[in-house]
């Protein structure tokens, strides 16, 4: 059963017969109920009595943009989750034992700007945050792990940066590191990158999407998983230095390395949006260029074991990225 808000209805119908044709078992399996978690009983009305079916939920709707506005950002993210955490509680019989869990999606960027390692027990260290996108998902979780401790069954996954698929590189989005695929694909020869922060130091943390869905498919599977949280994380993250180096070899370009403060680069582009739209760089993805966190995924890698699930290094798929994104330039 998904929950579809009634604009992607059509949309979600023709996704469907596409999975229905690739792989015919799925035939009569998905059914589409029309709700939207921005409103109270997700926006079910009548179909509320849908509830006493669901013994599980995956709630992985938010708005992620890295320049959302703080009400659209606290109406999806934070109230949304709030509207499902309730919905959930009414689950199953309403507390009968019928609902087993409530897994929710949440982003290692609740760390927001907080200096240092970042582990799957951390959750308030005082962080600052870069944008609405980080504080309301750390506001979104927070309701989760306060139901948590008041007794709803609940896990909760932390991914880090989500790119493309490891095998094929196929994504559904260009945003975040493939900004600097793009650009860099854009120029001939030579190719101008700006050089902010320390580059030796500052690390970033990528995960391809197919070792996520295999990550939370077994997770959720496991009866002790219940009341653990999970960063999808790569432990041995490579730093801005090496993802250029990477993108280098990957793009077949040489890369110029302009040193530039990163305040500096942040604010001329949000002041020149032509110039942000030209590079298609956001002002806002400048502070993960200087980002101060490093995650910890422990307890992922533990639960893990045995699986043949782990975290590819970058090196081993940036090609496929970098491919995808050349024979799909206007995704």
């Amino acid at each position: 059963m998904c929950l579809v808000e009634p604009r992607f209805v059509s949309a979600a119908h023709h996704r469907i017969q596409e999975w229905e044709l690739a792989e015919p078992s799925l035939k009569g399996r998905i059914r589409i109920v029309e709700g939207d978690i921005t409103e109270p009983d997700l926006g079910l009305g009548p179909a509320s009595d849908l509830k006493f079916e669901v013994s599980e939920i995956f709630h992985l709707a938010a708005i992620y943009d890295l320049a959302v506005a703080a009400q659209p950002a606290q109406r999806v993210n934070v109230d949304g989750t709030r509207h499902v955490i309730d919905f959930a509680a009414g689950c199953g019989g309403g507390g009968t034992g019928g609902f087993e869990r409530l897994h929710y999606v949440s982003t290692c960027y609740v760390s927001g700007r907080y200096a240092g390692a970042y582990s799957e027990a951390d959750l308030d260290k005082g962080q600052k945050f870069n944008n609405h996108y980080e504080e309301t998902k750390f506001r979104a979780e927070v309701l989760v792990q306060n139901a948590q401790a008041g007794g709803l069954p609940a896990t909760i996954y932390r991914p880090s940066i989500v790119v493309g698929d490891s095998h094929t590189g196929a994504t559904q989005k260009y945003d975040g590191p493939y900004a600097f695929i793009r650009w860099i694909l854009r120029q001939r020869g030579v190719a101008v990158v700006p050089k902010v922060g320390d580059p030796d130091r500052t690390r970033l943390n990528v995960v391809p999407s197919d070792y996520v869905t295999a990550a939370i498919t077994a997770l959720s599977a496991l009866p002790h998983s219940v009341g653990r949280v999970y960063q999808l994380a790569d432990p041995e993250p490579p730093t801005i230095a090496e993802f250029l180096s990477l993108l280098e070899a990957a793009c077949g370009r040489r890369l110029l390395r302009v040193p530039l403060r990163a305040s500096f680069l942040k604010a001329f582009l949000l002041r020149a949006p032509a110039v942000s739209r030209l590079m298609g760089v956001q002002p806002e993805l400048v502070d993960y260029m200087v980002h101060p966190t490093y995650y910890t995924a422990g307890a992922a890698a533990e639960d893990l074991k045995g699986t043949g699930i782990t975290v590819p290094p970058l090196a081993d798929y940036v090609d496929k990225l970098v491919t995808f994104v050349r024979s799909n330039p206007k995704l």
